[in-house]
């Protein structure tokens, strides 16, 4: 994995010279950049109940084990991000029509799989001023790792860009994202599905230890959904919990709320974030 992480680094730094960063539990990108050499390692547990697979069919609560974020900073505007669950478990509750044709799974009310894990590259393009934002771009893709024959995947690859903006009002921080996915459809041959990203989230220091963070965001499909397009539909979420600096770790919690219509009803993450210094910069 260690070289897996590496060879992406060089392959995204020379994307970056020729042509999401969040920070636990948010998932909306910020648009600011982990000093050069230091590498930030998220890990997390999540659990989602009552959440839909169209393209499987299968309905049920699914808990994320090692649900990772690792995010490099190579210069003073530049970073690469690594992100993925490391293992997914769906507790099956409902089978509806599937479009999976070698469906199986490890009985019939359960499954898991590995998640999908995403390669991008962040670059800041302006610093933040009094009367300016900061504005950045993240671009990347989203590896197909879990197959549809164990119910949670699609097996296909997404490719997604967008804009980053932050601000800071006092203490309040607030910063935003807008772009576009294109997401290749599961179940149509030479199909995709081009979507917009969003997401808006904001954090605010309660105490010197503690910070209260919020986020909307996700995706929104335009387009009818048929039989062809189906695994591409809107995906949204909202979440509220904290930020607790302790012990030389960050630990968060926070409580998830789907909003589209296959998204899960309720949920909850949390995790450990940490910096480590892994060469220096020379600046």
């Amino acid at each position: 994995m260690l070289r897996w992480f590496l060879l992406c680094i060089v392959v995204f730094g020379a994307a970056a010279a020729s042509g999401a960063a969040q920070n636990r539990p948010s998932r909306t990108a910020d648009a600011e950049i982990i000093e050069a050499g230091t590498l930030r390692a998220e890990v997390g547990f999540e659990f989602l109940q009552d959440i839909d697979f169209p393209l499987s069919g299968l309905s049920g609560d699914l808990t994320s084990v090692g649900v990772t974020n690792l995010r490099l900073g190579l210069g003073k505007i530049v970073e690469v991000q690594l992100d993925g669950a490391i293992q997914n478990f769906l507790d099956v509750k409902k089978h509806g029509v599937s479009y999976v044709p070698d469906l199986r799974l490890s009985d019939t009310n359960s499954t898991h799989d590995i998640g999908d894990f995403s390669l991008a590259t962040k670059i800041r393009m302006l610093s933040e001023a009094e009367r300016r934002p900061a504005l950045g771009l993240r671009f990347g893709f989203k590896l197909p790792n879990s197959k549809q024959s164990h119910g949670i995947g699609t097996n296909t690859l997404n490719v997604f860009g967008l804009f980053i903006m932050q601000k800071h009002f006092g203490r309040l921080n607030i910063y935003g994202n807008s772009g576009l996915a294109i997401l290749q459809a599961p179940n149509g041959k030479f199909s995709q599905n081009d979507e917009l990203l969003y997401g808006t989230a904001f954090n605010y220091p309660v105490h010197r230890l503690v910070n209260v963070v919020g986020e909307v965001a996700g995706r929104y499909n335009a387009r009818k959904i048929n039989v062809n397009l189906v695994g591409t539909e809107s995906q949204s979420q909202a979440r509220l919990g904290v930020q607790i600096l302790a012990g030389g770790f960050r630990w968060d919690f926070a409580g998830i709320a789907g909003i589209s219509k296959n998204d899960a009803r309720s949920g909850f993450t949390f995790g450990v974030s940490k910096d480590f210094k892994l060469f220096d910069s020379g600046h």
